[in-house]
């Protein structure tokens, strides 16, 4: 079979050069301007501006909403190996500006069409003494925030180098509330860990995105960073008491260096998302437009899809990844999954412990694993035959455990083997803190590694779904074949979680900050809440069991977006129960997001409309606290008849001492309609509206 095609660097360049054709280039000579000049440049609503300037020789910007400073004076630079700092005794040497205002559209997404409406300034320093190093800072304003990189240019003074440390600030105006998962604690890997909230002054070291309001609850702001390809992840240090600025910190290779490179180079960009409400940060689009335009000439075999698994009964000890007796990955297992897939028009099956490399310790034999080699109870060529002949892809499992050279050794020729297969979907995992030479799991080497898996299985034809991953930063735009991934902490905690499981409180932070980065496979829909049915016994209160209720776990399809949704219980444990109708119909992909209200921590209320269709879903969930909304239905088209098909709590429910109950009802609804959610303690609704037959 041929691998994909791929649109090459000079069309893509081409397709860059055509949207800059139409913008407004104004170039602007300032090799004579005054030390202390301000260059500002504004989001085309006025609202937001950015303002860069020289102090004391030192390169700084800032940032202010509706004239209110969000962002102080914050410093830019390098700290290089062997070389003085790229910070001090600069001088301004030239500027350029530039418009742009496109409207391109996603093949999957949260939103079909996203507008790129920005204004962008090009600042260029240069070192006033020799050897008068250069590199220029790049601002791109939106109405909905800010985005800027460095450019390093080739030139004599400034070749091969290593960055030791970015001197990237974020010096905060209002010590604004904060909601954080920490950056230098086990586990990072993963990013598996509750969220916290705590004023930023108090913030030691944190990932990204990270999401703040300011204290008098005017502004949001979310810190992250945009297009990710050859360079360290940035996390937040953050510096007690020194007037709530945070730091850039980059994960290191073994030897501290943090990032290696040779002009000409550019850096990620460091993005600032801003927004009145809470509800303004959804759907998150900054990130997506400050990475370039899709690469993948054809995205015709990319398709959402809702998929179940051989997975959550290894988390409940009902099966295990490992052969033996209770092997979970076995040809007849396999097989019953994909007719169940196929019976309830679900999309795919995805098998986890097929390959060799299972047995004994998955850290210590990371280089065991093949990604071709089956067990000997398990026949790959007939489980995928059979998947085929159902109408149900097979989603083929890849853990590394950090074995990345093993991986790349075999990418290839798996690949190879799963397209001869006709198999275009692949999960991959790496659980391990740091590579085998000692490397972090989010530094330059793993991103690099990480962009040559997406590149690879572009090539191949193949989807990805990444547990942990580096976080999304908005590479799905340049390879839409990066679906989903994990980066946060999931439903398998709910099986084993030391905390008893996930808080009733935790997807709706999740909401506004990990999901502001991109998609997350979060793994929905267990019905057997209590986990009686999958481990042949009841389980003691204080045990780990998913802290929602039966309606929740339903409207988080809704809520958590993913374009590849799985219905993550045992199969069993859907028979006779007639709320899994809500799984078989909800929508993986979508034209249009609106989120009618929700609050950090506490609830999260969104609609959205199916891509292609007319129909709409609506998701509501609560943390430990029953709560009712009135929800005005004024995003249906007016003049037209819809039926409501409600998945609501029902009688009694409660996450802790009754969560099973679910009502399911029907009412007639149009634009005018207004429908009362009434979301039990940990509850939810689930709501389908669709066109009046």
């Amino acid at each position: 079979m041929k691998a994909r095609s791929l649109e090459s660097p000079g069309k893509r360049a081409q397709a860059d050069r055509r949207i800059y054709l139409v913008s407004m280039v104004l170039p602007l000579a300032l090799c004579a301007a005054p030390a202390q000049a301000q260059l500002r440049v504004a989001s085309p609503d006025g609202r937001n501006e950015a303002t860069v300037e020289i102090r004391e020789r030192r390169l700084y910007y800032s940032v202010r909403r509706d004239g209110r400073a969000l962002l102080l004076p914050s410093l830019l630079g390098f700290e290089l190996q062997g070389a003085p700092p790229l910070r001090d005794g600069l001088r301004l040497v030239d500027t350029t500006r530039s418009a742009v205002d496109e409207t391109w559209t996603q093949p999957w997404g949260e939103v079909a069409r996203v507008r790129d409406h920005h204004n962008e300034l090009r600042v260029s320093v240069a070192e006033a003494a020799p050897p008068g190093r250069r590199f220029a800072v790049v601002l791109r304003v939106f109405n909905d925030g800010v985005g800027f990189r460095y450019e390093l240019p080739e030139q004599p003074g400034l070749r091969d180098f290593a960055i030791t440390d970015e001197l990237t600030e974020f010096a905060l105006a209002d010590d604004a509330r904060a909601w954080w998962i920490p950056s230098n604690r086990p586990r990072l890997d993963r990013s598996e860990m509750l969220y916290s909230s705590s004023p930023v002054s108090v913030i030691d070291s944190v990932q990204t995105p990270l999401t703040l309001e300011t204290r008098d609850g005017s502004t949001f702001i979310v810190i992250h960073e945009a297009n990710l390809v050859d360079y360290a992840r940035m996390n937040l240090r953050g510096a007690r008491m020194e007037n709530r600025t945070l730091h850039a910190a980059l994960a290191p290779y073994a030897d501290g260096i943090k990032v290696r490179g040779r002009t000409p180079f550019v850096t990620p960009w460091r993005t600032i998302q801003l927004a009145d409400r809470a509800t303004d940060l959804v759907p998150a689009v900054l990130g997506l437009n400050l990475n370039p335009p899709s690469v993948i000439a054809n995205t015709s075999w990319i398709k959402p899809m809702k998929y179940v698994g051989i997975w959550w009964g290894m988390h409940l000890g009902a099966m295990t990844w490992s052969s033996g007796p209770k092997h979970g990955a076995t040809t007849a297992n396999a097989k019953r999954y994909i007719d169940f897939a196929a019976a309830n028009g679900l999309g795919g099956v995805l098998v986890e412990g097929w390959n060799l490399g299972w047995d004994g310790d998955w850290i210590q034999n990371r280089n065991a694993f093949s990604f071709t080699q089956a067990y000997p109870d398990y026949d790959l060529r007939e489980v995928a035959r059979y998947a085929h002949a159902k109408g149900v892809k097979l989603i083929v499992h890849n853990e590394t455990s950090g074995g990345i050279e093993n991986y790349e050794r075999q990418l290839d020729s798996a690949f190879a083997l799963y397209q001869s297969l006709g198999l275009d979907a692949v999960k991959s995992g790496y659980v391990a803190d740091l590579t085998s030479e000692g490397h972090s799991h989010h530094g330059q080497y793993m991103i690099r590694h990480y962009r040559r898996v997406i590149e690879t299985a572009a090539k191949y034809g193949i989807m990805l779904d990444v547990h942990e991953p580096i976080h999304d930063t908005g590479e799905r735009r340049t390879y839409p074949n990066m679906m989903t991934r994990e980066g946060a902490r999931g439903q398998e905690y709910n099986a084993w979680g030391g905390e008893g499981g996930n808080p009733p409180e935790h997807e709706t932070i999740l909401f506004f900050t990990r999901l502001l980065a991109g998609p997350m496979d979060f793994t929905p829909g267990i019905f057997d809440i209590l986990l009686e049915r999958g481990t042949g016994r009841a389980r003691r209160p204080e045990e780990p069991r998913p802290r929602t209720t039966l309606a929740k776990q339903l409207a988080l399809y809704v809520v958590l977006y993913s374009p590849l949704q799985m219905a993550a219980d045992l199969p069993e444990n859907y028979a006779h129960q007639p709320a899994f109708q809500f799984i078989r119909d909800v929508a993986v992909d979508w034209d249009t997001t609106r989120v009618l209200d929700g609050k950090i921590g506490d609830y999260v209320v969104v609609a959205r409309r199916e891509r292609n269709g007319p129909t709409w879903f609506i998701g509501a969930i609560t943390d430990e606290a029953g709560r009712t909304f009135d929800i005005p239905l004024s995003f249906l088209t007016p003049g037209r008849h819809y039926v409501a098909e409600i998945y609501a709590d029902g009688p009694g429910a409660n996450w802790l001492t009754n969560p099973l109950p679910v009502s399911i009802s029907q009412r007639a609804v149009t634009a005018a309609s207004r429908l009362r959610l009434v979301l039990a303690p940990g509850g939810g609704q689930a709501i389908r509206i669709r066109p009046a037959r």
